[in-house]
This record gives structure tokens, C-alpha cells and sequence, in this order.
């Protein structure tokens, strides 16, 4: 596998950016973010994960030393419980809004620069093959307009042997990709069938984003080591452009909705912050409120019917 090819925050400028984006597919830009704000979100995480059971006892929580025994993530019941804990975190939410991430964002978004409202953290137990994210496009759980672009920042240095993503480059030059859903819970690329150049990876430290535009074909390498993968990803569009309002709202049965989530922050700073902005919808509101009465099944009409209530 190639290295990534790397830029550093001091040299990141608009040109560099852009041409790196579609020239590649992806930058990762070095020293971008300051240590001490990545520690203050992984200090809660961790604290979280810790009173979840998830992490060996006798070491500090933040060298992510990993319980293997209870080892669970996506859709099992104990992952989803301390997972709406960590999304809840003010922290966590306020991380994708650090000022040195919106400015490089903004050289290749512009200045309408929209910080999509749900962060995802991801929560890798170590040599667990079933949670190793396999090659896909961000855009196939996205939707909306294509010219959106993925920032992963992991909150702790992320050697190889730790899983840090990987890049299939030039990916995005061939558009939508099939994914294969049957039997999976996470869609995915078949082994094999990506179109693309070479895929690159290497380290990604503490400090450091690798962004990548909605069409790029990225997979995560797996985590051979004893601890925690800790990492969260957050995305970037032009607010002019499509936006689908799945993408701010829980769709889902779980009861989740931003009042909970919200409960417990101090700030009301980004709070609902995107119903500032005239956002293109789509579907639009009049679209979901149809579908919410005349969608396939019973159960797409309720997840429309969530949606619908959370766009106002």
C-alpha cells in the first residue's frame, strides 16, 4: 500500500486543497488540530466507556486498553447504550466546529459552509473482524448532493497496527459505486470491485485530519493491536447545495431526539444551529410529508413521519 501523500497545517491554502481533492480524492492535512481539545473529548469518551465495562482495569482510561471479552459494536444493544452516551457529549459535538477545521473547510466548500448536525463516533474494539468498516462511499448513507465531504479525525495517535482508514485514490472520479446490502448490516463494496488507483494509508496522529469527498472508496485498516480505536467523523457541504434531512434528524425507533441530547449541555451556542440557515431540502418537507402517508410499508411511513416532525 502507498503512503499517504500529506500536507501540513501551516502550508494548507485553498489551491493545495482543491487540486489535492480532485486530483486524490482525499487530503490529510497534519497538526491541524490542537492536542489539548482532542484530549478534553477523549477524556469523556473514555470516562463513558470506562463506567461501561469496556476497558481493562488497573491502566488509565486514555490508553484505551481494551476489555476483549465484551468486545460489541453496531447493532448490538451494549454498544448502542454507551454510544448515545458519547453522542450526547457537548464536546463531541462541539469538536467538528473548532475554528482551524472550519477554515480549511471553507477553502474547499466556500464561505456557505454548512457542518452537518450528527457526528459519528467510531468505537473499534481491537481484533474483532466483525467491526472492521470495509470499503464503501460515504455517499450511499448520505444521499443529497454529491460535493459533500468527510472529515475523520482520530482522537488519539492512530498507528497502523490501530486501524486508521485507508484510501482507494482517484476513487471518486467513478462515481456511485454498487454497494452490496443482502445479508449485511452495513452496506459495502465487494472485495475486489473498487474502481479506483492505488490504495494508500499509513499513520494518522493525534492532531491530524483526513477529509475526502461523499464519492471516495475508504475502508478502515483492521485494529491489531490491545486498545480502543477512538475516532470521529464529521461532515462539510455548501448549505446552497441538496441536503437530506435525514441527516439532522433520528429517524429510527429508539427514542433518540435532540432535546435528550442536549440535556446536559452547558452552551446553547450550537443548538439547533442549522435552522439558521436556508437549507435546500431533499426530498423537500412536502415530499416527506407525502411519503409519510404513502411510502412502500407501514415502517418507512413512521421513519417519514419522524423526519417530518423534526424539520421544523
Amino acid at each position: 500500500m502507498k503512503p499517504f501523500r500529506e500536507l501540513q497545517a501551516c502550508d494548507a491554502e485553498s489551491n493545495s486543497l482543491r487540486e489535492e481533492i480532485e486530483t486524490r480524492g482525499y487530503a490529510l492535512i497534519r497538526d491541524l488540530l490542537p492536542c489539548e481539545e482532542l484530549v478534553r473529548v477523549l477524556t469523556d469518551v473514555t470516562q463513558i466507556l470506562d463506567k461501561a465495562g469496556w476497558l481493562l482495569p488497573g491502566f488509565d482510561p486514555l490508553e484505551r486498553v481494551a476489555k476483549i471479552s465484551v468486545a460489541c459494536g453496531d447493532p448490538d444493544p451494549s454498544f448502542k447504550q454507551a454510544y448515545q452516551q458519547v453522542f450526547n457529549l457537548e464536546s463531541f459535538h462541539s469538536l467538528p466546529h473548532h475554528p482551524a477545521l472550519r477554515r480549511v473547510m471553507e477553502m474547499i466548500v466556500g464561505d456557505r459552509l454548512l457542518v452537518h448536525p450528527k457526528p459519528i463516533g467510531r468505537l473499534i474494539f481491537p481484533n474483532c473482524e466483525r467491526l472492521t468498516t470495509h470499503a464503501h462511499q460515504d455517499y450511499r448513507f448520505m444521499g443529497g448532493d454529491a460535493e459533500c465531504f468527510t472529515v475523520w479525525i482520530p482522537l488519539h495517535d492512530c498507528p497502523t497496527a490501530v486501524g486508521p482508514l485507508r484510501i482507494l485514490e482517484g476513487s471518486h472520479r467513478f462515481g456511485f459505486q454498487r454497494h452490496e446490502d443482502e445479508n449485511l448490516h452495513v452496506p459495502e463494496i465487494p472485495d475486489g470491485s473498487a474502481i479506483g488507483g492505488d490504495w494508500v494509508g499509513g499513520d494518522i496522529n493525534a492532531g491530524d485530519v483526513l477529509m475526502f469527498h461523499s464519492l471516495t472508496v475508504h475502508a478502515a485498516s483492521p485494529n491489531l493491536s490491545n486498545r480502543l480505536r477512538i475516532s470521529l467523523d464529521c461532515r462539510f457541504q455548501d448549505h446552497a447545495r441538496i441536503f437530506n434531512p435525514a441527516n439532522l434528524a433520528f429517524a429510527g425507533e429508539s427514542g433518540k431526539s435532540w432535546e435528550k441530547t442536549y440535556a446536559g449541555w452547558h452552551s446553547e451556542t450550537l443548538k439547533y444551529y442549522w435552522k439558521s440557515l436556508p437549507l435546500a431540502f431533499s426530498p423537500s418537507k412536502a415530499e416527506i410529508e407525502n411519503l409519510s402517508h404513502h411510502a412502500e410499508t407501514p415502517t418507512l411511513c413512521a421513519r417519514y413521519a419522524r423526519i417530518l416532525d423534526q424539520m421544523d
